[in-house]
């Protein structure tokens, strides 16, 4: 089904389409990544930063999240901003410093009051 009839499909609907991650640079090839401009292209208002698997295995870190939010924000899109704790940090009753420092680091220098944060706890994953 071609991208346009998704996108009228849903419009009807009141659904709104997002994507699970954005490439923090805003021009250039980077295989096997998605730009912003190829999101906005197909009509995306949403996207996902700072999910938990991305910081895990990609090792995403706090900056780079902030550099992600700040690409979406400047760029119109409404960014899905992703928190969350490990068990092991849970455990040992880091949750509180681990979501500052998420929170503050990812945050720094936003300048929009259009971010969804979501708190997903990797332990609750699954």
């Amino acid at each position: 089904m071609n991208q346009a009839i998704v996108l009228s499909e849903v419009s009807s609907k009141n659904i709104e389409i997002g994507a699970q991650n954005i490439n923090d640079n805003e021009y250039g090839a980077f295989t096997g990544e998605i730009s912003v401009e190829m999101l906005k292209d197909c009509g995306i208002n949403y996207v996902i930063v700072g999910h938990s698997e991305r910081r895990f295995y990609f090792h995403e870190t706090n900056e780079e999240v902030n550099k992600k939010l700040n690409l979406a924000i400047n760029n119109y899109l409404s960014p899905i901003f992703c928190i969350g704790e490990t068990l092991e940090e849970r455990e040992g009753d880091l949750t509180e410093q681990i979501l500052k420092k998420q929170l503050t680091k990812g945050l720094s220098n936003i300048k929009s009051n259009n971010i969804i944060i979501a708190y997903e706890p990797v332990w609750a994953i699954g």
